[in-house]
This record gives C-alpha cells, sequence and structure tokens, in this order.
C-alpha cells in the first residue's frame, strides 16, 4: 500500500498554520532520563538494549550571525516505547556505545531530516549509520502533503507540538525543564509518527 490514492483522504490535504494552532498540544508526558554522566550513559544503554524501533533526534546550539555556520549538536534524543533519553553530547562525548547503537542495524532510528543530524553527530565520532528511517521520506512518496515534524504530528497524530523552545541555548550545562521536555517530545513524536505510517502501510520493511 504506496499509492496516494490507498491512502484515506484525511490524510492526503495540506494544513495551514491555523489549522494546527487550532488542534490540541500535546508534549512527552512519559519519563525522561537526561544523561550527563559515564553511569548514566551506561544504564541508559542497557535499558535500551533490543528495543526494535527509536525515535531519534538532535538539537543544536542555533546561530544568529549571518554567514556563521552552526556547530556540531548539543544533544541527541532517542525515544523507546517507555522512555525518552536526552544525551547532552558536548558535556558527555559520543562514545563507542552510542556509536554502535546508531550503526546497528537491527535498530530503526527514525526521525525527520536524519540526514543532517547525522552529518551533524560525524562532525562528533566516525561510525557507519545503519537502518535510520527519515519521515519526510515516506511522506513525500506517499504524496501528502506534510512533510515537517509539527505538520506531521497535526496530520497522522491529531495534535500539535510545541515549537517554542526550538531556538533556545542547547549548549547549556544545565537545561531547563522546558528544554528537556521539547527535546524528548520530538523524538516521542518521531516515534509515534513512524508506528502511524506503518500502521498506513507506508513503511517498506
Amino acid at each position: 500500500m504506496t499509492k496516494a490514492a490507498s491512502i484515506p483522504d484525511k490524510y492526503l490535504r495540506a494544513f495551514s498554520k491555523a489549522d494546527i494552532n487550532e488542534m490540541p498540544l500535546r508534549r512527552y508526558e512519559g519519563p525522561i532520563t537526561v544523561v550527563r554522566t559515564e553511569k548514566q550513559r551506561t544504564m541508559a544503554l542497557k535499558e535500551m538494549e533490543g528495543e526494535p524501533l527509536l525515535g531519534f533526534d538532535t538539537e543544536t546550539r542555533p546561530v544568529f550571525k549571518k554567514g556563521r555556520k552552526p556547530g556540531p549538536p548539543s544533544l541527541i534524543q532517542l525515544a523507546t516505547a517507555e522512555r525518552a533519553y536526552v544525551f547532552q553530547i558536548n558535556i558527555l562525548k559520543l562514545c563507542n556505545g552510542i556509536c554502535d547503537l546508531l550503526a546497528d542495524p537491527s535498530v530503526v532510528k527514525t526521525g525527520v531530516a536524519v540526514r543532517d543530524d547525522i552529518i551533524g553527530l560525524q562532525r562528533l565520532a566516525n561510525f557507519k549509520p545503519a537502518n535510520f528511517v527519515d519521515l519526510s521520506d515516506i511522506t513525500a512518496k506517499a504524496k501528502l502533503q506534510t512533510h515537517g515534524l509539527r505538520n506531521m504530528a497535526a496530520n497522522l497524530l491529531g495534535f500539535r507540538i510545541s515549537k517554542s523552545a526550538q531556538c533556545s541555548n542547547w549548549s547549556k550545562e544545565k537545561l531547563t525543564p522546558q528544554q528537556v521536555n521539547y527535546a524528548a517530545t520530538d523524538a516521542w513524536v518521531s516515534r509515534e509518527l513512524y508506528i502511524a505510517l506503518d500502521d498506513l502501510g507506508l513503511i517498506k520493511k
């Protein structure tokens, strides 16, 4: 089921900003682990062992000067069915354990614009990415009119997510609760969108 004609019409329309703003606001309400020590990293990786599907995202400190390129990501977020993990990789180096997970072909890592995220992460560590699924590629092939995370959430999940913390300082040593939840929400929504697209028969296994 990959043709647009086989997808219910309600998923094929475009969403305006006004349409999205009328939808209920949702955020991730499950447990979140902020990982900033080696002990926390070891525990988080152990807890994620055997997970077949992870929501994935990164956050990078924004650049406001014209012509200046952004630095590498400050955070990497991964979400399981039970918990979201926010790794502060600007404090705790991107280690072999996380790189091994990103290179594991048995684990699906799914998000939006994942190529850019991977390029940013490869500035910090050498790894060969495996089994990353870009949700935007799937919706584009299916002729859906929604490709960004916020638009896809509105279309496929029926709610809006906040983008208010998007341009905050992600390289801070101590993140605010708002930042932590924003970061976790993006990874959680990515995982939920993958499941929704799979339910529509749009995920090629």
